[in-house]
Protein backbone atom coordinates (compact mmCIF):
# COMPACT_ATOMS: atom_id res chain seq x y z
CA UNK A 1 0.00 0.00 0.00
CA UNK A 2 3.30 2.66 -0.48
CA UNK A 3 1.66 4.02 -3.32
CA UNK A 4 -0.77 5.78 -1.06
CA UNK A 5 2.36 7.32 1.23
CA UNK A 6 0.55 6.10 4.55
CA UNK A 7 3.26 3.15 5.98
CA UNK A 8 1.61 0.08 7.42
CA UNK A 9 -1.93 0.92 6.04
CA UNK A 10 -3.12 -2.77 4.97
CA UNK A 11 -1.91 -3.68 8.99
CA UNK A 12 -3.76 -0.71 10.43
CA UNK A 13 -6.77 -1.73 8.15
CA UNK A 14 -6.74 -5.31 9.67
CA UNK A 15 -6.14 -4.38 13.24
CA UNK A 16 -8.75 -2.35 12.79
CA UNK A 17 -10.97 -5.08 11.47
CA UNK A 18 -10.13 -7.42 14.08
CA UNK A 19 -10.60 -5.10 17.24
CA UNK A 20 -13.77 -4.43 15.74
CA UNK A 21 -15.34 -7.34 14.83
CA UNK A 22 -13.48 -10.34 15.89
CA UNK A 23 -12.51 -9.31 19.73
CA UNK A 24 -16.01 -8.25 20.34
CA UNK A 25 -17.23 -11.66 19.09
CA UNK A 26 -15.03 -13.14 21.63
CA UNK A 27 -15.73 -11.00 24.55
CA UNK A 28 -19.85 -11.78 23.96
CA UNK A 29 -18.39 -15.21 23.98
CA UNK A 30 -17.23 -14.05 27.89
CA UNK A 31 -14.01 -14.39 26.75
CA UNK A 32 -11.57 -11.98 28.30
CA UNK A 33 -11.05 -9.08 25.94
CA UNK A 34 -7.04 -9.72 26.70
CA UNK A 35 -7.09 -13.47 25.42
CA UNK A 36 -9.70 -12.17 22.73
CA UNK A 37 -6.69 -9.54 21.66
CA UNK A 38 -3.67 -12.64 21.78
CA UNK A 39 -6.06 -15.33 20.32
CA UNK A 40 -7.17 -13.30 16.88
CA UNK A 41 -2.73 -12.43 17.11
CA UNK A 42 -2.28 -15.59 16.50
CA UNK A 43 -4.75 -16.23 13.87
CA UNK A 44 -3.97 -12.87 11.47
CA UNK A 45 -0.36 -12.89 12.13
CA UNK A 46 2.36 -14.62 10.04
CA UNK A 47 2.14 -18.38 11.93
CA UNK A 48 -1.73 -18.23 11.46
CA UNK A 49 -3.11 -17.28 8.54
CA UNK A 50 0.00 -16.10 7.56
CA UNK A 51 1.40 -19.61 6.69
CA UNK A 52 -1.38 -20.41 3.98
CA UNK A 53 -1.00 -16.78 1.88
CA UNK A 54 1.64 -19.08 -0.74
CA UNK A 55 -1.43 -21.06 -1.41
CA UNK A 56 -4.20 -18.58 -1.17
CA UNK A 57 -3.07 -14.78 -1.93
CA UNK A 58 -6.03 -13.57 -1.10
CA UNK A 59 -5.59 -14.07 2.39
CA UNK A 60 -2.71 -11.56 2.45
CA UNK A 61 -5.22 -8.84 2.81
CA UNK A 62 -5.86 -10.41 6.29
CA UNK A 63 -2.74 -10.76 7.61
CA UNK A 64 -0.62 -9.04 9.59
CA UNK A 65 3.29 -9.97 8.29
CA UNK A 66 5.39 -6.44 9.23
CA UNK A 67 5.73 -7.76 13.09
CA UNK A 68 8.03 -5.07 13.82
CA UNK A 69 6.05 -2.36 12.15
CA UNK A 70 3.35 -3.69 14.63
CA UNK A 71 5.65 -3.93 17.82
CA UNK A 72 6.86 -0.30 17.50
CA UNK A 73 3.38 0.83 17.38
CA UNK A 74 2.23 -1.34 19.66
CA UNK A 75 4.61 -0.87 22.20
CA UNK A 76 2.70 2.91 22.85
CA UNK A 77 -0.26 0.96 24.18
CA UNK A 78 2.23 0.14 27.42
CA UNK A 79 3.29 3.56 27.70
CA UNK A 80 -0.59 4.53 27.62
CA UNK A 81 -1.39 2.21 30.62
CA UNK A 82 1.00 3.06 32.77
CA UNK A 83 0.04 6.85 31.81
CA UNK A 84 -3.49 6.12 32.98
CA UNK A 85 -1.88 3.64 36.35
CA UNK A 86 -0.07 6.69 37.26
CA UNK A 87 -3.10 9.09 36.64
CA UNK A 88 -4.69 7.50 39.14
CA UNK A 89 -2.44 7.48 41.77
CA UNK A 90 -1.11 10.05 44.13
CA UNK A 91 2.21 10.53 45.24
CA UNK A 92 1.02 10.52 49.03
CA UNK A 93 -0.42 6.52 47.70
CA UNK A 94 2.55 5.81 46.45
CA UNK A 95 5.19 6.76 49.25
CA UNK A 96 2.37 4.89 51.44
CA UNK A 97 3.26 1.86 49.45
CA UNK A 98 7.08 2.38 49.70
CA UNK A 99 7.70 -1.20 52.01
CA UNK A 100 6.13 -3.23 49.38
CA UNK A 101 7.62 -1.48 46.15
CA UNK A 102 11.27 -1.27 47.05
CA UNK A 103 10.93 -4.38 49.56
CA UNK A 104 8.60 -6.91 48.19
CA UNK A 105 9.50 -5.39 44.45
CA UNK A 106 12.96 -5.13 45.04
CA UNK A 107 13.40 -9.19 46.23
CA UNK A 108 11.35 -10.62 44.17
CA UNK A 109 13.43 -9.24 41.44
CA UNK A 110 16.59 -10.05 42.68
CA UNK A 111 15.92 -13.72 44.11
CA UNK A 112 13.87 -14.75 41.34
CA UNK A 113 16.82 -14.05 38.76
CA UNK A 114 18.93 -15.56 40.75
CA UNK A 115 17.07 -19.01 40.82
CA UNK A 116 16.60 -18.50 37.24
CA UNK A 117 19.77 -17.44 36.07
CA UNK A 118 21.11 -21.05 38.01
CA UNK A 119 18.54 -22.93 36.65
CA UNK A 120 20.12 -21.54 33.34
CA UNK A 121 23.42 -22.21 34.28
CA UNK A 122 22.65 -25.44 35.12
CA UNK A 123 21.06 -26.37 31.83
CA UNK A 124 24.65 -25.44 30.04
CA UNK A 125 24.25 -22.00 28.89
CA UNK A 126 27.34 -19.58 29.49
CA UNK A 127 27.69 -16.90 32.42
CA UNK A 128 26.73 -14.16 30.52
CA UNK A 129 23.54 -15.48 28.97
CA UNK A 130 22.38 -16.80 32.44
CA UNK A 131 22.54 -13.52 34.24
CA UNK A 132 20.93 -12.46 31.52
CA UNK A 133 18.04 -14.64 30.71
CA UNK A 134 17.61 -14.67 34.71
CA UNK A 135 17.35 -10.67 35.03
CA UNK A 136 14.55 -10.64 32.07
CA UNK A 137 12.78 -13.38 33.13
CA UNK A 138 11.97 -12.44 36.70
CA UNK A 139 9.95 -9.70 35.09
CA UNK A 140 6.64 -9.95 34.57
CA UNK A 141 4.12 -8.75 31.84
CA UNK A 142 2.50 -4.98 33.26
CA UNK A 143 0.08 -4.73 30.77
CA UNK A 144 -1.40 -7.76 30.68
CA UNK A 145 -1.63 -8.60 34.46
CA UNK A 146 -2.30 -4.58 35.04
CA UNK A 147 -5.09 -4.89 32.31
CA UNK A 148 -6.57 -8.12 34.16
CA UNK A 149 -6.81 -6.43 37.55
CA UNK A 150 -8.51 -3.52 35.46
CA UNK A 151 -10.93 -5.46 34.25
CA UNK A 152 -12.22 -7.50 37.75
CA UNK A 153 -11.75 -3.77 39.55
CA UNK A 154 -8.93 -5.37 41.37
CA UNK A 155 -6.54 -2.46 41.47
CA UNK A 156 -7.56 -1.18 44.80
CA UNK A 157 -8.22 -4.62 46.55
CA UNK A 158 -5.30 -5.73 48.46
CA UNK A 159 -4.23 -8.28 45.08
CA UNK A 160 -3.96 -5.30 43.29
CA UNK A 161 -1.70 -3.20 45.97
CA UNK A 162 0.82 -6.19 46.00
CA UNK A 163 0.74 -7.17 42.44
CA UNK A 164 1.46 -3.11 41.05
CA UNK A 165 4.23 -2.66 43.86
CA UNK A 166 5.73 -5.70 42.54
CA UNK A 167 5.71 -4.64 38.73
CA UNK A 168 6.84 -0.71 39.50
CA UNK A 169 9.85 -2.15 41.00
CA UNK A 170 10.39 -4.36 37.78
CA UNK A 171 10.01 -0.93 35.70
CA UNK A 172 12.22 0.45 37.52
CA UNK A 173 14.45 -2.48 37.35
CA UNK A 174 14.34 -2.07 33.40
CA UNK A 175 17.42 0.54 33.60
CA UNK A 176 20.09 -1.59 35.24
CA UNK A 177 19.14 -4.79 33.13
CA UNK A 178 19.31 -2.90 29.64
CA UNK A 179 22.85 -1.32 31.14
CA UNK A 180 23.99 -4.94 32.43
CA UNK A 181 23.54 -6.31 29.12
CA UNK A 182 25.15 -3.29 26.89
CA UNK A 183 27.82 -4.23 29.65
CA UNK A 184 27.94 -8.02 29.30
CA UNK A 185 27.70 -7.08 25.34
CA UNK A 186 31.41 -4.87 25.01
CA UNK A 187 33.79 -3.86 27.30
CA UNK A 188 33.76 -0.99 29.33
CA UNK A 189 36.97 1.22 30.85
CA UNK A 190 36.56 1.63 34.95
CA UNK A 191 34.92 -1.44 35.70
CA UNK A 192 31.26 -2.77 35.88
CA UNK A 193 30.34 -1.47 39.30
CA UNK A 194 31.39 1.71 38.57
CA UNK A 195 29.95 1.99 35.53
CA UNK A 196 26.83 1.10 36.74
CA UNK A 197 26.48 3.29 39.79
CA UNK A 198 27.14 6.11 36.86
CA UNK A 199 24.11 4.46 34.39
CA UNK A 200 22.01 4.60 38.00
CA UNK A 201 22.67 8.09 38.74
CA UNK A 202 21.85 9.18 35.63
CA UNK A 203 18.39 7.09 36.04
CA UNK A 204 17.74 9.36 39.23
CA UNK A 205 19.12 12.73 37.89
CA UNK A 206 16.21 12.11 34.68
CA UNK A 207 13.78 10.98 37.09
CA UNK A 208 14.32 14.16 39.57
CA UNK A 209 14.69 16.14 36.25
CA UNK A 210 11.09 15.05 35.00
CA UNK A 211 9.54 15.48 38.75
CA UNK A 212 10.95 18.95 39.24
CA UNK A 213 10.00 19.95 35.58
CA UNK A 214 6.77 18.97 35.74
CA UNK A 215 5.58 20.49 39.28
CA UNK A 216 6.82 23.91 37.94
CA UNK A 217 5.32 23.74 34.50
CA UNK A 218 2.22 21.36 33.80
CA UNK A 219 -0.20 23.17 35.93
CA UNK A 220 0.71 26.78 34.46
CA UNK A 221 0.36 24.98 30.71
CA UNK A 222 -2.73 22.97 31.53
CA UNK A 223 -4.24 26.59 32.80
CA UNK A 224 -3.16 28.42 29.72
CA UNK A 225 -4.79 25.47 27.18
CA UNK A 226 -7.51 25.28 29.33
CA UNK A 227 -8.54 28.58 29.21
CA UNK A 228 -8.40 28.99 25.11
CA UNK A 229 -11.17 26.14 25.33
CA UNK A 230 -9.87 24.54 22.43
CA UNK A 231 -10.60 20.51 23.46
CA UNK A 232 -7.63 19.38 20.12
CA UNK A 233 -5.68 21.95 21.96
CA UNK A 234 -6.10 20.27 25.22
CA UNK A 235 -5.39 16.58 23.28
CA UNK A 236 -2.57 17.73 21.63
CA UNK A 237 -1.13 19.28 25.07
CA UNK A 238 -1.92 15.88 27.20
CA UNK A 239 -0.47 13.59 23.66
CA UNK A 240 2.59 15.88 24.32
CA UNK A 241 3.29 15.43 28.39
CA UNK A 242 2.66 11.31 27.50
CA UNK A 243 4.46 10.83 24.60
CA UNK A 244 7.39 13.46 25.49
CA UNK A 245 7.83 12.32 28.66
CA UNK A 246 8.23 8.54 27.55
CA UNK A 247 10.68 9.60 24.94
CA UNK A 248 13.02 11.42 27.47
CA UNK A 249 13.21 8.12 29.65
CA UNK A 250 13.68 5.95 26.51
CA UNK A 251 16.72 8.56 25.61
CA UNK A 252 18.34 7.96 28.64
CA UNK A 253 18.12 4.36 28.64
CA UNK A 254 15.23 3.67 30.90
CA UNK A 255 12.31 2.21 30.04
CA UNK A 256 9.61 4.59 27.91
CA UNK A 257 6.69 3.01 30.28
CA UNK A 258 8.22 4.57 33.26
CA UNK A 259 8.10 8.53 31.93
CA UNK A 260 4.58 8.05 30.90
CA UNK A 261 4.45 6.54 34.62
CA UNK A 262 5.98 9.53 36.12
CA UNK A 263 3.62 12.20 33.98
CA UNK A 264 0.75 10.49 35.24
CA UNK A 265 2.02 10.95 38.61
CA UNK A 266 2.07 14.24 38.34
CA UNK A 267 -0.87 15.13 36.50
CA UNK A 268 -2.98 13.03 39.08
CA UNK A 269 -2.28 16.10 41.70
CA UNK A 270 -4.16 18.58 38.89
CA UNK A 271 -7.86 19.72 38.76
CA UNK A 272 -7.73 18.10 34.98
CA UNK A 273 -6.92 14.67 35.81
CA UNK A 274 -10.75 13.21 35.19
CA UNK A 275 -10.32 15.52 32.02
CA UNK A 276 -7.53 13.85 30.48
CA UNK A 277 -8.57 10.20 31.72
CA UNK A 278 -12.01 10.55 29.26
CA UNK A 279 -9.74 12.06 26.64
CA UNK A 280 -6.72 9.14 26.22
CA UNK A 281 -9.16 5.83 27.52
CA UNK A 282 -9.85 5.30 23.75
CA UNK A 283 -6.01 5.71 22.96
CA UNK A 284 -4.86 3.55 25.41
CA UNK A 285 -7.53 0.55 24.66
CA UNK A 286 -6.65 0.43 20.92
CA UNK A 287 -3.35 0.51 21.53
CA UNK A 288 -2.27 -1.72 24.03
CA UNK A 289 -4.79 -4.16 22.03
CA UNK A 290 -2.24 -4.13 19.96
CA UNK A 291 0.13 -5.10 21.91
CA UNK A 292 -1.65 -8.34 22.79
CA UNK A 293 -2.20 -8.60 19.60
CA UNK A 294 1.75 -8.56 18.26
CA UNK A 295 2.44 -11.16 21.21
CA UNK A 296 -0.20 -13.41 19.49
CA UNK A 297 1.44 -12.86 16.51
CA UNK A 298 5.08 -13.55 17.66
CA UNK A 299 4.14 -17.36 18.73
CA UNK A 300 5.55 -19.73 16.04
CA UNK A 301 3.34 -22.49 16.81
CA UNK A 302 5.27 -24.99 14.18
CA UNK A 303 8.46 -25.09 16.75
CA UNK A 304 6.04 -25.14 19.70
CA UNK A 305 4.76 -28.84 17.88
CA UNK A 306 8.57 -29.68 17.39
CA UNK A 307 9.58 -28.96 20.76
CA UNK A 308 5.90 -29.80 22.37
CA UNK A 309 7.52 -31.56 25.62
CA UNK A 310 10.42 -28.94 26.66
CA UNK A 311 8.29 -25.84 25.91
CA UNK A 312 5.63 -26.84 27.92
CA UNK A 313 8.03 -28.09 30.79
CA UNK A 314 9.70 -24.57 30.65
CA UNK A 315 5.95 -22.72 30.46
CA UNK A 316 4.43 -24.66 33.42
CA UNK A 317 8.17 -24.58 35.61
CA UNK A 318 8.64 -20.92 35.23
CA UNK A 319 4.61 -19.88 36.27
CA UNK A 320 5.95 -21.93 39.04
CA UNK A 321 8.80 -20.97 40.20
CA UNK A 322 7.79 -17.35 40.36
CA UNK A 323 4.33 -17.84 41.39
CA UNK A 324 6.37 -19.44 44.28
CA UNK A 325 8.90 -17.42 45.07
CA UNK A 326 5.89 -14.17 44.84
CA UNK A 327 3.92 -16.10 47.13
CA UNK A 328 6.75 -16.57 49.54
CA UNK A 329 7.92 -13.17 49.82
CA UNK A 330 4.22 -12.32 50.26
CA UNK A 331 3.62 -14.31 53.08
CA UNK A 332 7.05 -13.03 54.56
CA UNK A 333 5.62 -9.20 54.58
CA UNK A 334 2.37 -10.37 56.48
CA UNK A 335 0.36 -10.26 53.24
CA UNK A 336 -2.41 -13.19 53.99
CA UNK A 337 -2.36 -16.76 52.28
CA UNK A 338 -5.02 -16.09 50.22
CA UNK A 339 -3.55 -12.93 48.55
CA UNK A 340 -0.13 -14.04 48.97
CA UNK A 341 -1.28 -17.02 46.54
CA UNK A 342 -3.29 -15.13 43.61
CA UNK A 343 -0.56 -12.35 43.90
CA UNK A 344 1.78 -15.29 42.88
CA UNK A 345 -0.05 -16.60 40.26
CA UNK A 346 -0.54 -13.44 38.38
CA UNK A 347 2.64 -12.61 38.11
CA UNK A 348 4.37 -15.65 37.15
CA UNK A 349 4.32 -15.15 33.17
CA UNK A 350 7.39 -13.80 31.12
CA UNK A 351 7.26 -9.62 30.84
CA UNK A 352 7.43 -7.95 27.56
CA UNK A 353 10.34 -6.65 28.39
CA UNK A 354 11.88 -10.33 27.72
CA UNK A 355 11.58 -9.38 23.92
CA UNK A 356 13.37 -6.45 23.84
CA UNK A 357 16.26 -8.26 26.21
CA UNK A 358 16.80 -11.32 24.33
CA UNK A 359 16.39 -9.94 21.49
CA UNK A 360 19.14 -7.21 21.88
CA UNK A 361 21.44 -9.80 23.88
CA UNK A 362 20.87 -12.52 20.46
CA UNK A 363 22.43 -9.33 18.65
CA UNK A 364 25.54 -8.62 21.25
CA UNK A 365 26.31 -12.85 20.39
CA UNK A 366 25.18 -13.21 24.51
CA UNK A 367 22.86 -15.90 23.91
CA UNK A 368 22.41 -18.05 21.06
CA UNK A 369 20.16 -17.81 18.44
CA UNK A 370 18.36 -21.23 18.99
CA UNK A 371 18.27 -20.63 22.83
CA UNK A 372 16.74 -16.90 22.39
CA UNK A 373 14.50 -18.03 20.43
CA UNK A 374 13.14 -20.91 22.36
CA UNK A 375 13.02 -18.31 25.50
CA UNK A 376 10.41 -15.82 23.19
CA UNK A 377 8.31 -18.52 22.02
CA UNK A 378 8.24 -19.36 26.20
CA UNK A 379 7.48 -15.79 27.53
CA UNK A 380 5.04 -15.42 24.41
CA UNK A 381 3.14 -18.76 25.43
CA UNK A 382 2.96 -18.04 29.49
CA UNK A 383 1.80 -14.35 28.50
CA UNK A 384 -0.94 -16.00 26.63
CA UNK A 385 -2.19 -18.84 29.40
CA UNK A 386 -1.89 -15.80 32.04
CA UNK A 387 -5.85 -15.30 31.81
CA UNK A 388 -6.54 -18.76 32.36
CA UNK A 389 -4.12 -18.82 35.19
CA UNK A 390 -5.11 -15.85 37.17
CA UNK A 391 -8.97 -16.99 37.05
CA UNK A 392 -7.67 -20.45 38.28
CA UNK A 393 -6.00 -17.96 40.94
CA UNK A 394 -8.68 -16.64 41.48
CA UNK A 395 -10.90 -19.20 42.36
CA UNK A 396 -8.42 -20.86 44.40
CA UNK A 397 -7.80 -17.80 46.65
CA UNK A 398 -11.58 -17.54 47.45
CA UNK A 399 -11.91 -20.83 48.91
CA UNK A 400 -8.54 -20.35 50.75
CA UNK A 401 -10.21 -16.81 52.08
CA UNK A 402 -12.23 -17.95 55.07
CA UNK A 403 -9.67 -19.22 56.45
CA UNK A 404 -8.32 -16.14 57.02
CA UNK A 405 -7.80 -14.07 60.32
CA UNK A 406 -7.59 -10.17 60.77
CA UNK A 407 -4.48 -8.86 60.43
CA UNK A 408 -2.98 -8.55 63.90
CA UNK A 409 -2.95 -4.76 64.76
CA UNK A 410 -6.23 -4.54 62.33
CA UNK A 411 -8.47 -6.75 64.78
CA UNK A 412 -11.83 -6.42 65.88
CA UNK A 413 -13.24 -5.85 69.16
CA UNK A 414 -12.96 -8.75 71.53
CA UNK A 415 -16.88 -11.03 72.10
CA UNK A 416 -18.52 -8.51 74.12
CA UNK A 417 -16.44 -5.30 74.33
CA UNK A 418 -19.70 -3.86 72.24
CA UNK A 419 -23.41 -4.28 72.51
CA UNK A 420 -26.27 -2.56 71.15
CA UNK A 421 -23.80 -0.62 68.71
CA UNK A 422 -24.41 -0.77 64.60
CA UNK A 423 -22.76 -2.58 61.98
CA UNK A 424 -22.42 -0.53 58.39
CA UNK A 425 -21.68 -2.93 55.32
CA UNK A 426 -19.82 -1.09 53.36
CA UNK A 427 -18.33 2.40 54.49
CA UNK A 428 -17.78 4.98 51.42
CA UNK A 429 -19.66 7.91 50.68
CA UNK A 430 -23.20 6.92 51.96
CA UNK A 431 -21.19 4.23 55.07
CA UNK A 432 -19.15 7.49 56.46
CA UNK A 433 -21.52 10.31 56.51
CA UNK A 434 -23.77 7.72 58.11
CA UNK A 435 -21.08 7.25 60.66
CA UNK A 436 -20.74 10.94 61.10
CA UNK A 437 -24.10 11.00 61.90
CA UNK A 438 -24.12 8.47 64.63
CA UNK A 439 -20.82 9.50 66.12
CA UNK A 440 -22.86 12.89 66.69
CA UNK A 441 -25.25 11.05 68.52
CA UNK A 442 -22.73 9.37 70.47
CA UNK A 443 -24.31 6.03 69.35
CA UNK A 444 -21.39 3.47 68.65
CA UNK A 445 -21.33 1.45 65.47
CA UNK A 446 -18.53 -1.07 63.44
CA UNK A 447 -17.73 -0.58 59.36
CA UNK A 448 -16.54 -3.25 57.14
CA UNK A 449 -15.44 -2.64 53.74
CA UNK A 450 -13.50 -4.26 51.43
CA UNK A 451 -11.42 -1.50 49.51
CA UNK A 452 -8.16 -1.27 51.46
CA UNK A 453 -8.02 2.23 50.76
CA UNK A 454 -11.19 3.25 52.47
CA UNK A 455 -10.24 0.93 55.64
CA UNK A 456 -6.45 2.81 55.75
CA UNK A 457 -8.06 6.30 55.66
CA UNK A 458 -10.33 5.61 58.29
CA UNK A 459 -8.17 3.76 60.19
CA UNK A 460 -5.96 7.08 59.90
CA UNK A 461 -9.32 9.26 61.17
CA UNK A 462 -9.39 6.50 64.18
CA UNK A 463 -12.76 5.38 62.78
CA UNK A 464 -14.03 1.84 63.80
CA UNK A 465 -13.42 0.63 60.23
CA UNK A 466 -11.99 -2.82 59.40
CA UNK A 467 -11.34 -4.57 56.24
CA UNK A 468 -13.59 -7.53 55.31
CA UNK A 469 -16.23 -8.93 54.01
CA UNK A 470 -19.97 -7.90 55.26
CA UNK A 471 -21.25 -11.01 53.49
CA UNK A 472 -19.62 -13.85 55.15
CA UNK A 473 -21.54 -15.04 58.40
CA UNK A 474 -18.20 -15.31 60.73
CA UNK A 475 -17.14 -11.43 59.72
CA UNK A 476 -20.29 -10.57 61.04
CA UNK A 477 -20.32 -12.40 63.66
CA UNK A 478 -16.52 -10.88 64.64
CA UNK A 479 -18.44 -7.76 64.45
CA UNK A 480 -20.64 -8.38 66.77
CA UNK A 481 -23.85 -8.61 65.04
CA UNK A 482 -25.49 -10.92 67.78
CA UNK A 483 -25.48 -8.34 69.82
CA UNK A 484 -26.20 -5.32 67.30
CA UNK A 485 -29.59 -3.47 67.37
CA UNK A 486 -29.13 -3.08 63.37
CA UNK A 487 -27.55 -3.70 60.65
CA UNK A 488 -26.70 -0.40 58.15
CA UNK A 489 -26.33 -2.02 54.17
CA UNK A 490 -25.09 0.70 52.11
CA UNK A 491 -22.97 -0.79 49.75
CA UNK A 492 -23.52 0.58 45.87
CA UNK A 493 -23.33 -2.70 44.57
CA UNK A 494 -26.26 -3.98 44.04
CA UNK A 495 -25.42 -7.99 44.12
CA UNK A 496 -22.92 -7.28 46.65
CA UNK A 497 -25.71 -5.62 48.96
CA UNK A 498 -28.08 -8.69 48.56
CA UNK A 499 -25.44 -11.50 49.05
CA UNK A 500 -25.14 -9.03 52.87
CA UNK A 501 -29.05 -8.66 53.55
CA UNK A 502 -29.22 -12.43 52.44
CA UNK A 503 -26.79 -13.94 54.56
CA UNK A 504 -27.83 -11.12 57.66
CA UNK A 505 -31.22 -12.81 57.12
CA UNK A 506 -30.46 -16.14 57.47
CA UNK A 507 -28.42 -16.52 60.53
CA UNK A 508 -29.95 -13.58 62.43
CA UNK A 509 -33.49 -13.91 61.52
CA UNK A 510 -35.15 -11.32 64.17
CA UNK A 511 -32.27 -8.43 63.17
CA UNK A 512 -33.26 -5.33 62.14
CA UNK A 513 -31.77 -4.96 58.43
CA UNK A 514 -31.46 -1.30 57.24
CA UNK A 515 -30.71 -1.32 53.30
CA UNK A 516 -29.88 1.23 50.69
CA UNK A 517 -31.92 0.53 47.02
CA UNK A 518 -30.67 1.59 44.01
CA UNK A 519 -33.77 2.01 42.31
CA UNK A 520 -37.41 0.09 43.24
CA UNK A 521 -36.50 -3.15 41.65
CA UNK A 522 -33.85 -3.28 43.87
CA UNK A 523 -35.46 -2.25 46.67
CA UNK A 524 -37.90 -5.28 45.82
CA UNK A 525 -34.62 -7.90 45.96
CA UNK A 526 -34.08 -6.40 48.69
CA UNK A 527 -36.85 -6.77 50.79
CA UNK A 528 -37.40 -10.08 49.43
CA UNK A 529 -34.09 -11.33 50.86
CA UNK A 530 -35.24 -10.03 54.43
CA UNK A 531 -34.28 -6.22 54.45
CA UNK A 532 -36.59 -4.64 57.38
CA UNK A 533 -36.60 -1.24 55.16
CA UNK A 534 -35.18 -0.44 52.22
CA UNK A 535 -33.83 3.52 51.04
CA UNK A 536 -33.88 4.35 47.05
CA UNK A 537 -31.12 6.30 46.57
CA UNK A 538 -32.27 7.83 43.49
CA UNK A 539 -36.03 8.22 44.95
CA UNK A 540 -35.23 9.86 47.87
CA UNK A 541 -32.52 12.40 46.23
CA UNK A 542 -34.99 13.22 43.59
CA UNK A 543 -37.93 13.98 46.33
CA UNK A 544 -35.26 16.25 48.73
CA UNK A 545 -34.90 18.21 45.22
CA UNK A 546 -38.81 18.45 45.04
CA UNK A 547 -38.98 19.35 48.81
CA UNK A 548 -36.28 22.42 48.18
CA UNK A 549 -37.90 23.14 45.26
CA UNK A 550 -41.25 23.69 46.61
CA UNK A 551 -40.16 25.75 49.73
CA UNK A 552 -38.02 28.09 46.75
CA UNK A 553 -41.93 28.87 45.60
CA UNK A 554 -43.48 29.78 48.53
CA UNK A 555 -45.03 26.23 49.56
CA UNK A 556 -44.39 26.28 53.15
CA UNK A 557 -41.93 23.45 54.81
CA UNK A 558 -44.40 21.17 56.21
CA UNK A 559 -46.18 21.31 53.61
CA UNK A 560 -43.39 20.36 50.89
CA UNK A 561 -42.82 17.96 53.71
CA UNK A 562 -46.05 16.34 53.66
CA UNK A 563 -45.73 16.30 49.92
CA UNK A 564 -43.04 14.39 49.95
CA UNK A 565 -44.18 11.84 52.20
CA UNK A 566 -46.89 11.44 50.28
CA UNK A 567 -44.68 10.88 46.76
CA UNK A 568 -42.65 8.18 48.78
CA UNK A 569 -45.33 6.36 49.49
CA UNK A 570 -46.72 6.57 45.70
CA UNK A 571 -43.69 5.32 44.81
CA UNK A 572 -43.51 2.44 46.77
CA UNK A 573 -47.31 1.57 45.86
CA UNK A 574 -46.72 1.48 42.09
CA UNK A 575 -43.62 -0.86 42.08
CA UNK A 576 -44.69 -4.58 41.79
CA UNK A 577 -44.35 -6.62 44.86
CA UNK A 578 -43.21 -3.43 47.13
Amino acid sequence: MAEHGIPHLREIVVFLLAAGILVPLLHRARVSPVLGYLIVGGIIGPYGLGLFVDDLPWLSWAVISDLEGVQALAELGVIFLMFMIGLDLSLDRLWSMRKLVFGLGSLQVGITAVVIGGIAWGFGNGPAASIVLGACLALSSTAIVMQLLMEKRQLATPVGRSSFSILLMQDLAVVPILFLVGVLGTKLEGGLELALLGALGKAVVVVVGIYLAGRLLLRPLFHMVARTGNAEMFMAVTLLMVIGASAITGASGLSMALGAFIAGLLLAETEFRHEIEVDIEPFKGLLLGLFFMSVGMGIDYRVVGQELFWISASVIGLFLLKSGITAALCLSFGIPRHTSLETGLLLGQGGEFAFVVVSLAMGLGLIPPDVGQFMLIVTGLTMIVTPFVAASGSRLARRLEPLQTPAEGDQLPEDGALEGHMVIAGFGRVGHLLGRVLDSESIPYIALDTQPAIVASGREASLPVYFGDAARPEMLRRAGLDRACALLVTMDNPSAAENVVRTARQQWPELTILARARDPLHAQRLRALGATETVLETVEASLQLSTRALHTVGVSEDAARRRADAQRELELDTTPGL
